[in-house]
């Protein structure tokens, strides 16, 4: 064996003794022990980037005043709404008796008069309060025109100033009552006049019904009977379930 092929050997091994060596990340922080292996590290690299695209957090995300956005500057301490006071509420009270409770506007709220002061109430949850005091949403994906009714669940936000017990926000279940423009008289008048064509059938949004009566005549007459009969009785309603107006 000569020398170079001698040479040539060790260096191949050499090569392939490093090659084999996973690589490390020598860039560590001075609180480190040892190097970081190469995923971790590209993982906080990864992290970093997105930290520093993310802006910071504005003044009106950490401003205490922006919580009491809903309530107004310079008007009577005691007219503030609930959103703005902290009320000291007794939960033993006697259901639907008044009551008396020391309330105090919040801090970062500027109003006039004295800032702690007393309140009536009643007695109730709110969820327990006379519907014309809270707002529920709406839906329209149930059906209306069904029987039984059906009903969906709504969640519902007592008025402002309204002070009452428990949470303020709480779902309810309603019947369902909405409606999508259709005019009972419009649909009744088109049954009577123009009902042995289907016009009622298709004002509706009952296409399929309406080729049927436009095909038929009617019904020979006995279709467009029945349909004035159900159109005004509001058996037959939209298409979609809603309500007439």
């Amino acid at each position: 064996m000569d020398l170079t092929s001698y040479w040539f050997k060790w260096i191949v091994l050499a090569v392939l003794t490093f090659s084999s060596i996973p690589c490390l990340d020598t860039s560590t922080n001075g609180d480190s022990v040892g190097p970081t292996p190469t995923g971790v590290s590209l993982q906080l690299q990864i992290n970093d980037t997105s930290n520093t695209d993310e802006p910071p957090p504005s003044e009106d995300q950490t401003s205490p005043g922006n919580e009491n956005e809903f309530c107004p500057d310079d008007v009577d301490c005691h007219k503030l709404g609930a959103e703005c006071i902290d009320c000291n509420l007794d939960t033993n009270c006697h259901y639907g008796h008044k009551q008396t409770a020391k309330c105090t506007v919040k801090d970062g709220i500027n109003c006039i008069g004295k800032k702690t002061f007393s309140i009536e109430y009643d007695c109730k949850y709110c969820y327990q309060v006379d519907p014309s005091l809270y707002t529920c949403n709406s839906s329209s994906t149930c059906t209306v025109v069904k029987a039984p009714r059906q009903t969906f669940i709504a969640k519902c936000q007592v008025k402002s100033e309204i002070i009452c017990l428990g949470n303020r926000q709480f779902h309810k279940s309603l019947p369902c009552n909405w409606t999508s423009g259709y005019k009972w008289s419009t649909a009744l008048l088109l049954s009577v006049t123009l009902g042995g064509f289907g016009v009622d059938r298709f004002y509706l949004g009952l296409w399929r019904e309406g080729i049927g009566k436009l095909f038929s005549f009617g019904g020979l007459g006995v279709w467009t009977l029945v349909d004035v009969i159900l159109i005004a009785i509001g058996y037959v309603g939209p298409s979609d379930g809603s309500l007439y107006i």
